[in-house]
């Protein structure tokens, strides 16, 4: 019911961010285990089919908690990326709280907002999406990285990164370190963000906000040394998805550096 994002390269069954994904597992690139649920699984289960549910979530038991993340038909691709439109649930443990993300995955693709970018886009028809189910990576330090400067067009890495979970930059909750990065490895720019919550995983599952120690708030995140990887992730890559632009989303867990997407900017200045 469920197939490895190892195996995955059919965009038009199992969605745009399974297939990025499947294709960097393939080339060797950093990518927490997981599987894809193709959009067929996804309405069975939003459908409350027991069966489906159930099959589904047998196949991931081994992964323990779990990232559901949206991976819809046309998401991800150089012309839609739909950042910040589809919902993404961490820390699952449970049945019941992974029908419920299934769910709230499915929902995210029919609301206002995201029907109104399909039109935009010009995409016709019923959305179709499928689900990627990532084992969770509890990150230390996370965030996002694009492969050309969103405002200015330049050539370069930025990287914005927080402490926690990536999920504190990408909704916007605080305002995050911001490093810029040459191609050839200089770093053009440190600034320090204010970092006065993280978000950060339960126990029994689910996420919630914790307050940062007060020397953290305005400290840097990221060292020279993970700049130094994250500029070596930005390249593979470049290397294995074409020239880009791409906009990266990464995590720290200790030494570790996980990619948990990696999708086309569809829209940056000077294009």
């Amino acid at each position: 019911m469920t197939v490895s994002l190892a195996e995955i390269d059919d965009e038009q069954l199992y969605g745009g961010k399974a297939a990025q994904l499947g294709a960097s597992i393939r080339a060797g690139l950093p990518v927490p285990p997981g599987v894809a649920l193709n959009v067929d699984l996804v309405a069975a289960i939003a459908g409350q089919n027991n069966a489906a549910l159930d099959a589904a979530f047998q196949s991931i038991a081994a992964l323990g908690a779990v990232a559901v993340r949206s991976s819809g038909v046309g998401e991800d691709s150089t012309s839609a990326s739909f950042a910040g439109q589809h919902s993404t649930v961490l820390e699952v443990r449970s049945r019941d709280a992974f029908a419920d993300a299934v769910h709230n995955v499915w929902a995210s693709a029919r609301t206002l907002s995201a029907l109104a970018y399909r039109q935009r886009m010009g995409l016709s028809g019923e959305p179709r999406m499928g689900i990627v189910v990532q084992q969770m990576v509890a990150s230390e330090k996370a965030g996002v990285l694009f492969t050309r400067n969103p405002i200015t067009g330049a050539g370069e890495c930025v990287v914005e990164a927080a402490w926690g979970l990536g999920e504190i930059v990408v909704a916007g909750l605080v305002t995050p370190d911001r490093f810029r990065i040459s191609m050839e490895g200089e770093i053009l720019e440190r600034t320090a963000g204010e970092k006065d919550i993280a978000i950060r995983s339960l126990p029994g599952g689910g996420t919630a906000e914790f307050d940062v120690p007060q020397e953290r708030i305005h400290a840097l995140c990221l060292d020279d040394l993970e700049l130094g990887k994250l500029l070596a992730l930005a390249r593979l890559c470049t290397k294995h998805h074409g020239p880009g632009p791409h906009d990266l989303e990464f995590a720290f867990a200790g030494e570790d550096l996980f990619l948990l997407q990696c999708r086309s900017i569809t829209r940056s200045a000077k294009q």
